[in-house]
């Protein structure tokens, strides 16, 4: 996949980024919490509440998170922590080198992909999978009420709101799932796939997805297997990753709205004034719009 590489050039822009939420993070009343990705520090500030205080390393949603630098001060703000929290198999490595770089025994460390099963050279984007939030969320919750065992009963009621929270969302996948299973769709990357098997919907393209996904050039006949789909209208909408940019990709962009096929955009990090909760019903609202009956 696209690793979030660690390159140089981005560094002074990551810690201006990082550093109100460092000092936060460093406060020492609460239980410091430390995510990798701002849906994670997003449902642990949910589940938290007042007892916690979380840092969100990826969170400017104008930010290639293929392209991001971990900074000296989110190296501290890790070392730091009680909670860390990251999606693993290969999304965000880095994340594995700053902790082997900062052992302590008292942190805790949550590694989601792994929570529902999924290993390297599955797809790694399972915020979109329900289950996964859902299994992040306990496991959470869990070591929340073994940091601070005073606030037990709260950590659980929130983790309970949480949960509850949920089931509309999951009640929204079931209706399109209804109406959209067997419909044909592409993706210039995976990052919504774990959504689109939800609904039920064939991803077509998959090699190029993957290949994009990588880093790689896609193959000739990729590529034209997937403006076939575009010209011809073999698939009913197209998901974009709008927040990482890759010439082929924005080709296909620009042939699917040549072409009038709808495009939903897919983001990696959640968009700026959201709950996690919002964020996806957004996202499914996109789709049932862009794929009317």
């Amino acid at each position: 996949m696209k690793q979030l590489s660690i390159l140089a050039a981005s560094a002074l822009g990551a810690a201006a980024l990082f550093s109100a939420g460092l000092e936060r993070a460093q406060a020492a009343d609460s239980v410091t919490i430390v995510a990798a990705e701002n849906f994670y520090g997003d449902v642990a500030a949910q589940i938290g509440g007042a007892g916690v205080k979380v840092t969100s390393i990826l969170n400017n949603p104008d930010q290639d998170p293929h392209l991001f630098e971990a900074s000296a001060s989110v190296a501290r703000a890790i070392s730091a922590a009680r909670i860390v929290v990251y999606s693993g198999i290969d999304y965000d490595p880095w994340m594995e080198k700053l902790l082997g770089a900062a052992r302590n025994a008292q942190r805790k460390t949550i590694v989601v992909a792994p929570l529902i099963g999924k290993k390297v050279g599955d797809n790694p984007h399972v915020w979109y999978d329900l289950a996964a939030m859902q299994a992040f969320a306990k496991a959470l919750a869990n070591d929340l009420c073994a940091a601070d065992p005073a606030h037990k009963a709260d950590y659980q009621t929130r983790l309970a709101q949480f949960q509850r929270s949920l089931q509309p969302i999951a009640a929204q996948i079931d209706k399109l799932h209804a109406r959209l299973a067997g419909l044909p769709v592409t993706a210039t990357e995976p990052v919504f796939g774990y959504m689109l098997d939800a609904l039920g919907m064939v991803s077509r393209n998959q090699k190029f997805q993957l290949a994009v996904m990588n880093n790689t050039e896609p193959s000739a006949s990729d590529v034209a297997g997937f403006e076939t789909d575009l010209k011809h209208h073999l698939v009913r909408l197209l998901i974009y990753n709008s927040q990482a940019s890759d010439p082929v990709a924005e080709r296909m962009l620009k042939l699917a709205k040549e072409s009038h096929v709808p495009v939903v955009g897919a983001t990696e990090t959640e968009p700026p004034g959201k709950t996690y909760q919002a964020w996806m019903t957004g996202e499914l609202d996109a789709v049932a719009r862009a794929v009317p009956n």
